[in-house]
């Protein structure tokens, strides 16, 4: 058990304004790990000066500066890789397989890729006799969340620093340890004081007055459509900016021509990934009506040659889910999915046999799902797969757009060109044909109520930049 009491503000690691302390709890084996303290107005506060007098400085440092600065933060990440391992998998039970090979491995990703678009990106254009100029929005607010934790922290942070922008993160608080390591990690860097600002805590203690306080230019806020509403709400009236990643239940189209073994088999293990908890994961996978049978006998075997265990522990294996709240939400869905008359395949309710404590839930699969049940329509945000057969493309098509969400989509098909012209129609912020990974450089983000704003990439750093047109730049 340790404590981790204080807030890193200005440069400094310091008390909250007010003590109060909150448990972290390690979802494979329902026991405290650590302490952490939450914040308040108060300390948002000191962090928003802090950020504000930082930011003076900071956005007029060159492009050279920050290269350097940023390809030193890489330096010490990349040296203190194996604590970021440990920590993810013990607060929010990512497997060590998965830990060392994605998860950690997102900020040596999103570093490099900002790295990259510093170098070559174009801060000023002139159009004739106007320059159009790129420059740092001002101080960022971020609140991130516990499911991929160190890539959404690093996909705001990295793009940020090399905008010239300053900052205040609140990490989750379900899994906030990683945010800290961060934290060190800048600071052995060389972030000049007050550029990054951490502050501990809850949405309604420290989310909702960073969403609100005027000294704050911009929020970038990753998690729920619901907290993201609150967010949104809250910067409403000082007029900030809000770029938001939200909720999904992304499509999976498997079409009539594809190798149905390798695309069923895939779609399932993506579900499974993180213990289903990505919010693009391919959670609602739609297969021909005369192909839905042996689809389902694929599925069926995948989910039960699935291993789930202890994230410690070593080997491939799904670990648990992150807290008791999520797992009772994820239980309280598979039975909505089992009283709705969706055919139960795999899984179900309760731990997988030989686990008696730990927040671990069976992989789960249900097959002649209809689109309007419950389980197609919220986000299950757990190892749980639901198969809707349809009738032709559009039949496909038409149930694949017909949710709130769209944050990403998936296609299946022997014919690439077939596969693109479907992909076409989807109302959704990206798309992988035919088991694509991702793009560290292309736009991650959504349509509709997956949120607004890009991530990643050159998209990604534009949104941290306000422009400006200076007129008679260029007089002739």
């Amino acid at each position: 058990m340790q404590d981790h009491l204080q807030f890193y503000i200005d440069g400094q690691w310091v008390n909250p304004v007010s003590p109060r302390s909150l448990d972290v709890i390690n979802p494979s084996s329902e026991q405290a790990i650590a302490r952490i303290s939450m914040g308040s107005a108060a300390d948002v506060d000191k962090a928003v000066a802090a950020a504000r007098r930082a930011f003076e400085s900071y956005s007029r440092t060159s492009r050279e500066e920050r290269l350097a600065l940023l390809a030193k933060v890489l330096e010490v990440y990349q040296r203190r890789y194996g604590d970021f391992v440990q920590t993810i998998s013990q607060e929010m039970g990512a497997p060590l397989w998965l830990s060392k090979a994605a998860q950690a491995a997102m900020g040596v990703a999103h570093l490099g890729s900002t790295i990259e678009v510093l170098k070559n990106f174009a801060f000023e254009q002139v159009q004739g006799s106007t320059a159009v100029v790129h420059e740092p929005v001002g101080v960022v607010g971020m609140i991130t969340p516990w499911n991929w934790p160190i890539n959404q922290i690093m996909c705001k942070v990295a793009p940020a620093l090399a905008a010239g922008c300053t900052m205040v993160l609140k990490p989750s608080e379900v899994a906030p340890l990683n945010a800290l390591l961060v934290a060190e990690v800048l600071h052995e860097a060389g972030v000049p004081p007050g550029v990054f600002n951490l502050v501990n805590g809850d949405g309604p203690g420290v989310g909702e007055a960073m969403s609100s306080h005027p000294g704050i230019d911009m929020m970038t806020f990753t998690g729920s459509t619901r907290a993201g509403i609150a967010v949104a709400k809250a910067a409403a009236d000082s007029v900030k900016r809000v770029a938001q990643e939200l909720g999904g239940k992304s499509a999976n189209i498997v079409l009539d021509d594809a190798n149905l073994q390798k695309a069923v088999t895939q779609g399932v293990q993506a579900v499974l990934m993180n213990s289903g908890q990505s919010c693009n994961a391919p959670t609602r996978m739609f297969v021909p009506r005369a192909l839905h049978g042996q689809a389902v006998e694929i599925a069926r075997s995948v989910a039960a040659a699935a291993t789930v265990a202890d994230a410690l522990a070593e080997g491939m294996h799904m670990g648990p889910v992150v807290s008791e709240a999520q797992w009772g939400k994820i239980q309280a869905l598979i039975r909505k999915g089992i009283e709705e008359g969706a055919t139960l395949v795999a899984g179900g309710t309760g731990r997988p046999e030989g686990l008696a404590r730990g927040y671990f839930v069976k992989p789960t699969v249900f097959a002649d799902v209809s689109n309007d049940m419950t389980i197609a329509r919220e986000e299950i945000f757990g190892p749980v797969l639901v198969m809707i057969p349809y009738d032709d493309e559009e039949d496909a098509i038409r149930m694949a757009n017909d949710t709130v969400y769209g944050l990403s989509g998936y296609v299946q098909s022997a014919s690439l060109e077939r596969a693109r012209r479907v992909a076409a129609r989807l109302r959704t912020g990206m798309v992988h044909l035919n088991g694509a990974g991702p793009d560290f450089n292309a736009p991650f983000g959504g349509y509709k109520q997956s949120g607004n704003g890009r991530e990643w990439g050159e998209h990604g750093f534009r949104d941290f930049l306000e422009t400006k047109a200076v007129m008679g730049y260029g007089a002739a």
